[in-house]
């Protein structure tokens, strides 16, 4: 429903322009919105009028006019002036507000049938039926999905609205409390780091205007409406195992997302097996910051150990020597390319697994 406040504010800017008070009541006669107090209690005589076949009516020297669209009576506006001048503003009024309701509900329709398109809630056949009479067109689209840290308020979504309001092609909605989901029309977008500036973009203005921490996943690049809701899942997943493995990314692609994609679709019991073998029956417990920061450190290097020591600001004897005590600990020299690798997807493995315990545990907290 439109809100009180458009039609308050409407209502307001006609009288600036007019110079005539006006209220605007709904079928029962409560009022909705009025350029002045209203103390006259005329419910009983806007109900009837709103029964009766009329469209305008003059009662107790006020002009009445009934709002209606697609056959659908909406309000009734009552003109406290009366004359021939007045009762053409008076019309001009009501052709205002029907107009404002029509934009508004060709609005909703569309919000509502892009939200039924993204969680795959139509036939095929009836999308592209809902969509030709909603002026959708067909065209290369990629989702967005913008993960709001904390619940997301009001503004977060007004923000996202103006960054986009001028094309028409896209489309703003949300299907939860969390996210705010981006439809965009990218068929102007040729390169996957168009697609990714973008994605900065809405971080940083983010960041910027609402003062809110996000991070932002999307998906592939689609043609077909039916395909939004599979760049949608992607756009949720690439959120999803960038939170496991690329914790310090807020921008997300689901192209991008590399072996972490890989892993994050093994079952849990596989992802035992090969941690075990690799380690054998016992993590290794060497996981403490120092060790932690020096092999990330290391990896980051492509295995450099003088650039690494550079960085860690210690000896290269002093790294060399914490990289042996490392391979003492796992068996795995990480110096060489093949052990280096192994250690890297292992501990992708355990991050992977610990977030599933997490997710589980939760849902139990949740039942319980």
């Amino acid at each position: 429903m439109l809100s009180n406040h458009k039609l308050q504010a409407t209502l307001t800017e006609i009288k600036e322009i007019a110079r005539i008070d006006l209220v605007l009541y709904n079928e029962k006669g409560k009022v909705v919105a009025s350029t002045y107090e209203v103390e006259e209690d005329l419910s009983s005589v806007i109900v009837q009028f709103a029964k009766s076949m009329a469209e305008s009516q003059t009662i107790n020297h006020f002009h009445f006019f009934k709002i209606v669209v697609d056959d659908q009576l909406e309000y009734i506006l009552l003109e406290r002036v009366l004359g021939e001048e007045a009762y053409i503003i008076g019309k001009l009024a009501v052709c205002q507000i029907r107009n404002l309701i029509g934009a508004y509900r060709d609005q909703f329709d569309r919000n509502n049938f892009m939200q039924n398109v993204l969680l795959g809630n139509m036939l095929v056949v009836d999308m592209y039926n809902k969509a030709k009479k909603l002026h959708i067109e067909q065209t290369q689209r990629v989702v967005y999905v913008i993960d709001v840290e904390g619940k997301k308020d009001g503004i977060v979504m007004e923000t996202v609205k103006n960054l986009f309001a001028l094309q028409s092609g896209d489309f703003v909605t949300e299907v939860d409390e969390r996210c705010i989901i981006l439809v965009k029309d990218v068929h102007e977008m040729a390169t996957e780091e168009e697609l990714s500036d973008l994605a900065d973009m809405i971080v940083a203005n983010l960041h910027t205007e609402a003062m809110v921490p996000v991070r932002v996943g999307y998906g592939n690049r689609v043609e077909l409406l039916q395909d939004i809701s599979r760049s949608y899942q992607e756009a949720k997943m690439a959120l999803e195992v960038g939170s496991i493995f690329y914790a310090e990314k807020e921008n997300l692609s689901y192209g991008r997302l590399g072996i972490g994609r890989l892993i994050y679709q093994i079952p849990v019991n596989l992802c035992e097996m090969f941690l075990k073998e690799v380690f054998g029956e016992k993590l290794p417990d060497v996981f403490d910051e120092e060790t932690t920061v020096t092999i990330q450190r290391f990896f980051d290097n492509n295995l450099n150990i003088s650039e690494t020591a550079r960085q860690l600001y210690v000896h290269r004897n002093t790294l060399v020597y914490r990289l042996e005590r490392i391979e003492k600990a796992i068996g795995l020299d990480i110096r060489a390319f093949e052990d280096a690798m192994l250690f890297k997807i292992a501990l992708m493995v355990i991050a992977h697994m610990n977030y599933q315990k997490n997710v589980l545990n939760e849902a139990e907290n949740d039942v319980n």
